[in-house]
């Protein structure tokens, strides 16, 4: 099972495959659904069933019978002789109560869970949660997406592949995220880790796959109820605040957060036409509730909103099937907004309480549904075709009403002087709304429609499979300004008695490329405008993939993929096209022992991902900001305006513009989307009847990169030295896109002229590195299997280096897929090579189930893991750096490897030199009542999640400067820890 994989289409369906008497006639029947298919064993006695809907299957075959389970994307295989055949009317259950049987029909690295399974784990009910059970799996940072994504293999959260029945449901706007579908309508989840096959694509991360329930003979119902209160949750850790000045005593703010979840479903399948025509119906509704606080604000949540998913299978007769599968998982969220009270002193006033009415009250809907249309046709015993057509509606997150009210005011605040912590928020905006959206555009919305052919032939000892699937992916973009047009931040620059760092001693703190002197208060004003527009991503891609048992024990996989990628701006016009990008998939499988018990693998494979839709928005929209910065005696109150307001500091900083980039300029001409290769080697024993086990190596290598540079200076100095002198620099964009380390070829105005020429850029110019990030890792994985008592763990000693995580930056919390801060310009490339943010050395994961009695049934779920790399982050050095790329560079933050030491001199570090978080552990308990006098229909269970309530850190501060020269104070204060101990009580009924 911890090495499962197939070679079906988009894993949705599975195979029984074996040996038998040659030309014997070999019948399945699938006793649910009355699915039965007869096919003669060849020459050599071999025979596939292909392409079966997963599920339980009846084989016979010369007045002897098997009866074998069908999992998500696995081969089952069957070997028909006198010494594994039973007399018809016995029936074998295989892949079932017994060990999972070693797959040797593939060479792919990947875990099937049931639902089965599920139902007695503590795992939550999402299918991340269930996705880090699996070897080589690992949570991303807290702060990005939800907080609890998978990293897999060492790649970022933001590169991996969710399906639904076979439909790719990756949200391709951020990739942070999928569509949503109902967690107790799931049959069975697939988690592939690894070289998986030339089927599969556009992901460079991992692949989770869902196989929905569906209906049979047999008219079923039920539901459940499944309710964590707060009462069975221990109280977050507050973190105090260590600037003593500051007016907020906490950094964070945890110890009154209330959780309260019940989620509640029912449920309904059986026949519409007895062997024919069949239906899955969920219905799933909820009341979560939160209340959650902050240093300056409290925010209270309900979300009420009802889901579901009709599932109908067709069985037009035995060789043609039609699936549908409809989801709608669309999500109201209310929102109620509070600040404290101000005047209250220290600790005091978090005490005073909120005020009676919210200073802001609004609705958040997102989600929207999901629609899939499935045919699949056995024309002959050997050649299978199917058919998909998916549609995929998302609105990304919509307010309602869409501007609140004090969105007509500035968004204005103030820092503390050496912290980069908020002290207060200022006017009559309450602080929560910091960008009002344009009136005449629609909320953000992701629609995706996607085609795919597949067919699979056998011929002789070859299992041939090819395909082709075409996708459109359009996200809108409603444009956004700063509430009240413009954003105000104050601050006060320290004086001798609160000084430190670099700026101790000093006549004052450098702003703007001006001195501001001590004791000073000055303000930063910001202006943003984005334009509304639509974006469409294009995916195209076919394959070829040949399963070659070259004898009765090896086969050989070779798998070739091409993929096409094109994204276009809000025009339509296309900025970034590739040619098919070639991906070829190698494998073998040998199973040594020719029984399935001995079975040595191994994969190599290249794979591609596009450019996120959200790129298309930053990189060929509108999008202006104007900073300028200004003395000040004050604010007002009242709009949170300045007071006093005088010079200015500095010259006005611009980023960007409000008219769309030149599409011809905005990327490089021979730019080509990330891949990356990938080699496992392994082997998988099964000791007993009940115990297995195996070895994987896995080696995975980003070969080239893909992200966004803005730095012009090159493209001047590299002008002068080509006797340009008349060159625009008006003409290079703010920001275009790269593959790190190589030449740039745009469209820019040599000659001053207006007109633009094709112009590259030698790499020796740009000076950014080559992208690099490399993973390498030894999994070792077992099972133990039984009527009574089950065991699944694994052991990961893993190592990923790079200068760059990836598709986003954790440390940054940025989650712009593939434009990150990363390559902006060299200096933030400085100091980078080192371990990556989801770099753990050492992982241990245990997990199973223990049946007491038939009515008392146990589980548990422990998992330990060393921590991540620690940083020191400050602001780049910005002497000698001519213009315009210093007035680019002078709004960023401390978010480089450049750092104060304590002495406050500036100094180069690498990454990870910080040393890292504390090791941790969690373990999760469950215990479940079956009563007897329920005729087993009726399930009570307890799960207790982190047990003993360990609360180890997480996440530390890495940002050593409040503001530049100015050590912050909170620098490796703790940030997150681990999440407290809380209850979960579940009531469910199967009839």
């Amino acid at each position: 099972m911890c090495v499962a994989g197939g070679v079906q289409a988009q894993s949705a369906v599975g195979s029984i495959f074996g040996n038998g008497q040659p030309g014997t006639s070999i019948t399945i029947q699938n006793p649910q659904t009355g699915l039965t298919r007869t096919i003669s064993a060849g020459s050599d006695g071999r025979f596939t069933f292909s392409q079966l809907p997963p599920g339980r299957y009846v084989l016979t075959s010369d007045g002897r019978r098997q009866e074998v389970e069908v999992k998500i994307g696995t081969g089952v295989q069957v070997v028909l002789s006198d010494a594994t055949a039973t007399d018809l009317g016995v029936v074998e259950v295989r892949g079932t109560r017994a060990i999972n049987p070693i797959d040797v029909s593939s060479a792919e690295s990947g875990t099937v869970f049931t639902a089965e399974q599920l139902i007695t784990l503590p795992v939550a009910s999402d299918i991340s949660s269930v996705a880090l059970l699996a070897p080589g799996t690992v949570r991303g940072d807290s702060g990005v997406g939800s907080g609890n994504l998978a990293s897999f293999g060492g790649s970022s959260v933001a590169e991996n592949g969710y399906y639904i029945n076979g439909f790719d449901v990756t949200n391709m706007r951020t990739f942070l995220s999928f569509a949503d579908t109902p967690f107790q309508a799931i049959a069975q989840q697939q988690v592939k880790t690894g070289g998986y096959g030339a089927e599969y694509g556009r992901s460079l991360g991992g692949i989770i796959s869902i196989l929905t329930k569906s209906g049979s003979n047999d008219f079923r119902y039920g539901g459940s109820v499944e309710w964590s209160p707060q009462w069975g949750r221990s109280d977050g850790r507050d973190v105090a605040q260590r600037d003593q000045d500051s007016v907020n005593p906490l950094y964070q703010y945890r110890s009154d957060n209330e959780y309260d979840s019940t989620v509640y479903s029912a449920y309904a399948s059986g026949p519409i036409i007895k062997d024919r025509l069949f239906f899955f119906a969920l219905a799933e509704g909820r009341h979560n509730t939160s209340d959650t606080f902050g240093s300056l604000t409290s925010q209270a949540t309900r979300n009420n909103s009802p889901q579901g998913l009709l599932k109908l299978d067709w069985y037009l007769n035995d060789n043609n099937l039609v699936e549908f599968t409809g989801i709608y998982n669309k999500q109201k969220t209310r929102y109620n907004d509070y600040e404290y009270e101000l005047t209250a002193d220290g600790d005091n006033r978090y005490n005073v309480g909120r005020h009676e009415l919210p200073i802001d009250q609004y609705d958040v809907e997102t989600g929207g549904k999901v629609g899939i249309l499935k045919y699949t046709s056995y024309l002959t015993d050997t050649f299978t075709v199917s058919g998909q057509y998916g549609y995929l509606d998302n609105l990304i997150s919509s307010r309602l009403p869409a501007a609140g009210v004090g969105s007509e005011c500035p968004w204005a605040y103030s820092f503390g002087l050496t912290t980069s912590t908020l002290e207060r928020y200022i006017g009559c905006n309450p602080g929560t709304i910091s960008t009002r959206p344009d009136a005449n555009a629609a909320p953000d919305e992701d629609v995706r429609k996607a085609i795919r052919l597949d067919a699979e032939w056998i011929l002789g000892d070859h299992r041939l499979r090819f395909g082709a699937d075409h996708e459109t992916y359009e996200s809108s973009h409603r444009g956004q300004t700063y509430a009240g047009g413009i954003n105000w931040a104050y601050y006060l620059v320290p004086t001798n008695s609160v000084a430190t760092g670099a700026f101790a001693g000093q006549p004052g703190r450098t702003v703007n490329g001006q001195l501001v002197p001590r004791g000073a208060r000055y303000a930063r004003s910001r202006v943003l405008q984005t334009s509304s527009s639509s974006y469409e991503n294009i995916n195209s891609a076919f394959y070829v993939e040949d399963n070659w048992q070259v004898t009765d024990n090896f086969m050989a996989y070779i798998g070739l993929r091409g993929e096409k990628f094109e994204s276009r701006n809000g025009d339509g016009i296309a900025w970034v096209e590739s040619d098919y990008e070639v991906a070829p998939r190698l494998g073998f499988s040998w199973d040594a022992n020719g029984d399935s018990t001995l079975k040595i693998f191994g994969t190599l494979g290249r794979y591609y991902i596009p450019v996120a839709t959200n790129s298309s928005i930053r990189a060929t929209g509108a999008e202006s900001t104007v900073s300028n910065w200004y003395y000040v005696n004050g604010w007002s109150e009242v709009d949170g305006t300045p007071v006093g307001q005088g010079a200015q500091i500095g010259q006005t900083q611009t980023n960007g513009t409000l008219e769309a980039p030149n599409p011809a300029s905005v990327a490089s001409t021979d730019f080509t989307p990330m891949y990356q290769d990938e080699l496992i080697l392994g082997t998988q024993v099964q000791f007993n009847e009940n115990w297995s086990g195996g070895v994987r190596f896995m080696r995975r290598q980003v070969r080239s990169g893909m992200d966004d540079t803005c730095t012009t200076n090159p493209w001047i100095e590299w002008a002068a030295d080509n006797g340009y002198d008349d060159f625009d620099p008006g003409s290079v964009p703010s920001c275009y896109f790269v593959n790190p380390g190589n030449d740039v070829t745009l469209n820019v105005d040599l000659d001053g002229d207006g007109e633009v020429e094709l112009a590259t850029l030698p790499a020796s110019y740009l000076g950014l590195p080559r992208y690099k990030r490399n993973y390498s890792a030894i999994e070792l994985f077992w099972e133990r299997a039984g009527e009574t008592f089950n065991l699944q763990g694994s052991y990961v000693r893993a190592r990923s280096r790079g200068n760059v995580e990836g598709y986003i930056n954790s440390t940054l919390e940025q989650e712009d897929a593939g434009l990150t801060q990363d390559f902006d310009h060299p200096l933030f490339t400085d100091g980078t090579y080192g371990p990556t943010p989801n770099d753990r050395a050492h992982t241990l994961k245990l997990f199973g189930a223990y049946k007491l009695t038939p009515e008392w049934q146990f589980g548990g779920n422990l998992i330990a893991q060393s921590g991540r790399p620690v940083n020191c982050q400050g602001y780049i050095p910005l002497e000698g750096i001519a213009q315009p790329d210093l007035g680019t560079l002078t709004p960023y933050s401390g978010s480089s490897f450049y750092c104060l030491n304590d002495d406050g001199e500036r100094e180069l570090r690498n990454r990870g030199d910080q040393g890292r978080t504390p090791w941790t552990w969690t373990f999760d308990l469950s215990a479940a009542y079956v009563p007897a006098w329920a005729n087993d229909r009726l399930r009570f269970k307890l799960d207790v999640f982190n047990v003993f309530n360990n609360d180890k850190v997480t996440e530390y501060n890495e940002f050593k400067e409040a503001s530049r020269d100015v050590i912050s104070r909170n620098y490796l204060n703790d940030v997150n820890y681990q999440s407290p101990r809380s209850v979960r009580l579940t009531l469910r009924y199967d009839y």
